[in-house]
């Protein structure tokens, strides 16, 4: 019965928060202290906390996991990811630390520890976030998701110090796992796409990972995270995380639920909370200025900056561990910043629009390498965005069109087109850096091939600013989007199913005979 309140409180509010545009795990976190205050009421809302308690560090484990799945070598082994991170986590802790220690009256060990909590970034939203925006790729947002994982791995070194668990002699194996990953990358594929998937992603995180770990002495999220990182580097991993996702978000709904049943905080708790609030700011600014010193533009300083400006639910993890009196003021903290982060990312890029006079001439002379502007050259078509639609739309092109380009705001994608003999490099259309310097004479035609809406507007936008009087075709999944398209400047706006259609009506209109009607006999046969 307690299960059946605890979801149903869970859903209303999560939907009920989704509706003002922020997260749901507010509104998790609200049904987790409702569901406190109605305890004296009915103690039907508190039973079975054992039972939530487990399903909430399940919730953790495949966190963890789904992290390890994304940790590749070359997404953290970069200046500005390791750099920006540790010495953010530095500058934070040691200003953080006398602060709480002076002002909250507090040791300097919990001091220290709760400003290692507050040094931490939201990777939930921060990944919602950009996957939403089909960002997830771009420079900023690999910068982002390299800097959090780095952030993840610190709040598990944090977690098993303070655990203090002493290892036995047999953890000396977990030395040895490398040489099961041939063997677990053909379970992998011998997976397939569906339930197996899943429950062999089960089986690594919570078995062999979790309770695996646990039984030689080790940290159970520490099993989790190196089994999800023997497989990052396998071509399904992406698949893997995505087949978890769901079975990761309901498990971590029972650790938001559990934090809010815990109580609500004093008075001295709830200070705290909204001081932490306030500070955030700062947070975001230290990025900001961080990155730039790492050569970055403004605008990716700006827009990795404002995705990192948050407070993470790996702090309240590290809490549970080590603070478990401070996890609900923390949990607040937590709340309160996505409030304030959620809405500002979503309107990043126009509000970059706006600051990019204050904060263009702040960036280096020097340009990172991820970074170096783009010249067109002798260009006639353009194709910008080269995935699926615009590799087509590219290599139909090329047939009869030796003066093509494709741009792409994902370098690694570039690369790997370029080394296929595609006139392919590195650019970002949304940037407006690399518009204000884009020479373009013999430009004629462009496709707009991207993934996002926003992107394609901007682009559209910005070539009629400069000047362009050329063909500007784009494709849309919506009608609306195109309308969009084309008052932003578009010459036209298809929407992608309805010539999917008609491409495919085409293909069998051609392979008809035009005086029969028959179909050939190496076609289709003649009902």
């Amino acid at each position: 019965m307690s299960e059946a309140i605890w979801i149903t409180f869970a859903f209303f509010l999560g939907l009920l928060v989704k509706a003002f545009g922020l997260p749901p795990l507010i509104g998790y976190l609200a049904a987790g202290f409702l569901l406190s205050g109605l305890a004296g009421f009915t103690p039907l809302v508190v039973e079975g906390t054992d039972a939530l308690a487990h399903i909430a560090h399940l919730g953790v484990l495949l966190l963890l996991f789904t992290v390890g799945l994304k940790l590749k070598l070359k997404s953290v082994v970069s200046p500005e990811v390791i750099g920006g991170s540790l010495i953010h986590f530095g500058i934070t802790c040691l200003v953080f630390t006398p602060g709480i220690h002076f002002l909250a009256g507090l040791d300097w060990k919990t001091s220290l520890l709760l400003a290692i909590a507050l040094s931490f970034s939201s990777t939930v939203l921060a990944a919602k976030v950009l996957e939403t925006k089909r960002e997830l790729r771009a420079f900023h947002g690999r910068v982002a998701i390299g800097i959090l994982i780095m952030q993840d791995l610190v709040a598990l070194v944090v977690m098993s110090v303070a655990a203090g668990k002493t290892p036995s002699q047999w953890a000396l194996l977990v030395f040895g796992l490398p040489l099961l990953r041939p063997l677990l990358y053909r379970l992998l594929d011998a997976s397939g796409h569906d339930e197996l998937l899943v429950l062999l992603g089960l089986l690594l995180a919570l078995v062999i990972g979790g309770l695996g770990f646990e039984a030689v002495g080790l940290s159970s999220e520490l099993g989790a995270l190196i089994f999800g990182a023997m497989l990052a580097n396998h071509p399904r991993a992406q698949e893997l995380s995505k087949s978890l996702w769901s079975v990761k978000e309901i498990f971590l709904v029972g650790f938001f639920l559990q934090i809010g049943i815990g109580g609500l905080p004093d008075g001295n708790g709830l200070l705290f909370a909204l001081v932490a609030a306030l500070v955030l700011p700062l947070k975001g600014i230290l990025f900001f200025f961080l990155l730039l010193l790492f050569r970055l533009r403004a605008r990716s300083s700006f827009l990795t900056s404002l995705s990192l400006t948050n407070y993470s639910e790996f702090g309240l993890i590290v809490a549970s561990v080590a603070l478990p009196q401070w996890l609900v003021p923390l949990a607040i903290a937590v709340a309160l910043s996505f409030i304030f982060s959620a809405p500002l990312n979503r309107l990043a890029h126009p509000l970059y629009e706006r600051l990019a006079h204050r904060l263009a001439p702040l960036e280096s002379k020097r340009r990172h390498p991820d970074e170096q502007p783009v010249s067109l050259g002798g260009t006639r078509v353009l194709v910008m965005g080269m995935g699926r639609t615009g590799t087509a739309a590219y290599d139909r092109l090329a047939e009869e069109e030796p003066d093509l380009m494709g741009l792409d705001s994902d370098p690694a994608k570039a690369e790997k087109h370029a080394a296929e003999g595609r006139n392919v490099v590195f650019a970002d259309a949304e940037d407006t850096t690399f518009w204000e310097g884009l020479y373009m004479p013999k430009l004629e035609g462009v496709i707009l091939a991207m993934n996002d809406i926003e992107g394609k507007l901007i682009a559209a936008r910005m070539l009629r600013k400069k000047g362009f009087s050329g063909y500007v075709v784009a494709h849309t999944g919506y009608a609306d989007e195109a309308e969009k398209i084309r008052e932003a400047g578009a010459d036209e706006a298809f929407l992608t199913m309805s010539e999917t259609g008609v491409a495919l009506a085409s293909h069998l209109a051609d392979r008809r005979s035009p005086l029969t009607g028959e179909v050939p006999a190496d076609g289709y046969p003649v009902q």
